[in-house]
């Protein structure tokens, strides 16, 4: 095999408002968690069943952290890329803990939101490390400001007006 994956792909809601905090040096950094959730048809009964995940969200990038801290809250609905990360820590008791992250830092990062314009503030992507005016830019790395609509940071698959030919609504 000539090498390895680790890409994580979620789309689900947030739980909770966002945690900010700050590094010593000031760099942001989001915790948030999202909830995903699948349901189905129990075959014996016929009821409805659901499923529920929820999934720690760390934010390194700081124009993604912008984005989150600006516009992301309880409910909101995210598309999120990012890498599973599982870290060591000591609780209370000096007993080891283990935590399992989904990271969003570099390159290979990417948080969209999904909502519908008028709930949560419109939707924003951004591929790590590419932070055009706090996050936001257009198809061709330009700067851009917000403005409640869709738009992109550094997304360029080949320079096309997709995201902006699509201001419709998600059907789902």
């Amino acid at each position: 095999m000539a090498g390895s994956v680790n890409k994580v792909i979620l789309i689900g809601n947030v739980g909770a408002d966002p945690e900010i905090r700050r590094t010593q040096d000031g760099r942001p950094i989001a915790n948030l968690r999202i909830a995903t959730s699948e349901t189905w048809r129990d075959r014996n009964s016929g009821e409805r069943r659901e499923k529920t995940e929820w999934h720690n969200i760390v934010v390194f990038n700081e124009g993604l952290t912008k984005v989150v801290e600006q516009y992301v809250k309880k409910g909101s609905k995210l598309y999120i890329e990012g890498q599973l990360q599982t870290r060591k820590w000591q609780d209370q008791n000096g007993q080891d803990r283990y935590s399992t992250e989904v990271v969003l830092q570099g390159f290979n990062s990417t948080l969209t939101m999904l909502d519908n314009r008028g709930e949560g503030g419109g939707a924003s992507s951004g591929r790590g490390g590419n932070d055009y005016g706090g996050g936001y830019g257009d198809d061709y790395g330009q700067p851009s400001q917000p403005s409640g609509g869709r738009s992109s940071g550094g997304n360029s698959g080949g320079g096309s007006n997709f995201s902006r030919d699509l201001d419709d609504d998600i059907p789902f």
